[in-house]
């Protein structure tokens, strides 16, 4: 899962949201230097990620895109399941995602000196572009696409999984809309063992 899916599914909990947002960035034991509900963020955000690696319909999405971006399909399907909950949010969330993407940003501004470096550089390009918004559209995700494209030299041909996007989006939204409700069920056990 990507950016909004991992703050989605981290609750009302500021802590374990900004951990969550923040965990790619944490290698290893480094998250034992966090405030406890940062770390179990963290750690919530490691749960999803193998969750979401090891689930068969994730990997049914992934395989469609695996001959045109090999390794970088993952990327692409994480990317893509956002565009999804971004588009239906209103069936996910009594926050307009608007309302809800403006909160988070203030509650990352808030905690701007907890925040790792790397996303420290990460969060004027995120705000002014409002990346999580973007989600939303099919252009949004193209362009998405495109920057990460862009990051990894052009060697994943992420700028055209628009394409298949558009070719199976029926497709890719039932396995999304399928695949999420269990990852939600997941996340609500996983927080009250972590």
């Amino acid at each position: 899962m990507n950016f909004l899916a991992h703050i989605y599914l981290s609750g009302e909990d500021e802590g374990i949201t900004i951990g969550n947002f923040i965990a790619d960035g944490i290698k290893g034991k480094k998250y034992l230097k966090y405030p406890a509900s940062i770390q179990k963020g963290i750690l919530l955000h490691r749960a999803i990620d193998s969750y979401t690696d090891h689930h068969p319909t994730v990997r049914q999405s992934t395989k469609r895109l695996h001959e045109k971006h090999g390794h970088y399909s993952g990327v692409v399907v994480d990317i893509l399941y956002d565009h999804f909950l971004a588009k239906n949010w209103n069936k996910y969330h009594d926050t307009p995602l608007e309302q809800y993407v403006d909160n988070f940003y203030e509650m990352l501004q808030d905690n701007y000196a907890m925040l790792p470096e790397r996303i420290q550089r990460m969060m004027p390009y995120m705000m002014a572009d409002n990346w999580l918004l973007s989600y939303a559209t099919v252009p949004g995700i193209s362009k998405i696409l495109t920057q990460m494209n862009a990051r990894v030299q052009g060697r994943s041909n992420m700028n055209f999984a628009v394409i298949e996007l558009k070719e199976f989006y029926d497709d890719f939204e039932q396995e999304f809309t399928s695949f999420f409700e269990e990852l939600r069920a997941y996340c609500h056990e996983k927080l009250d063992t972590l």
